[in-house]
C-alpha cells in the first residue's frame, strides 16, 4: 500500500476535509502524514533572506515529510482567486534546494483539494498551474467543496486510487 502525504495550507475546514479522506485512505489500506504549512513559520522568502540565512529551521524536515510520500494531496483555501500565501512561500523555499528546482517535485503525483466559500474553481486551477509546472503529475480530478456542498465519496475514492496506481 502507498504512503501518502497531505499537505495543509490552512487550519480550518481544510483540515477537517483532509481528515476526512485520511479515513478513507487508512480504510483502503494506505498511511496517511498530514503536514501543516503554518507549523513551519518560515520568513518570507526573499533572495536577499535566502543569504541571510545558513540553514532554514524546519526546512529539512518539510523536505524529509514529502519525500517520505509516494503521493501528495494538497488541501487549500481559495485567497483572492488563488491559493495561500503560505502555500506558495513554502514552494518557494522547497525550489530553492540543490542544483534542481524541481527535483523535489518532478514526476510526483499530486492531488488538488479544496474547502472554500466559494466553488474553489480558481484555486485549483492555481495549484493545477504551479504544480505543473514544477513537473508533478497532476491528478485531473480534483476535491472542491463547501459548506453546502459536502465531499462526495465516489470522487473521494476515485481520487486515492489515481494517486496510488503505479
Amino acid at each position: 500500500m502507498a504512503h501518502l502525504v497531505f499537505v495543509l495550507a490552512s487550519a480550518g475546514n481544510n483540515r477537517v476535509l483532509a481528515q476526512s479522506v485520511r479515513e478513507h485512505a487508512q480504510e483502503v489500506g494506505h498511511t496517511v502524514d498530514i503536514l501543516s504549512l503554518n507549523d513551519y513559520e518560515f520568513p518570507l522568502y526573499s533572495t536577499k533572506m535566502e543569504q541571510q540565512i545558513d540553514v532554514l529551521p524546519g526546512l529539512s524536515d518539510l523536505i524529509g515529510r514529502l519525500n517520505a510520500g509516494d503521493a501528495w494531496m494538497v488541501f487549500a483555501p481559495e485567497y483572492n482567486g488563488s491559493y495561500p500565501p503560505v502555500l506558495n512561500n513554502s514552494i518557494a523555499w522547497l525550489s530553492r534546494q540543490g542544483d534542481d528546482f524541481r527535483r523535489l517535485f518532478r514526476d510526483r503525483t499530486v492531488a488538488l483539494a479544496t474547502h472554500s466559500g466559494g466553488g474553489g474553481a480558481h484555486v485549483i486551477m492555481a495549484m493545477r498551474m504551479q504544480f505543473s509546472f514544477l513537473g508533478c503529475n497532476v491528478i485531473g480530478r480534483a476535491l472542491m467543496t463547501n459548506s453546502k456542498k459536502p465531499a462526495n465519496p465516489e470522487t473521494v475514492n476515485a481520487i486515492v486510487s489515481s494517486m496510488t496506481m503505479k
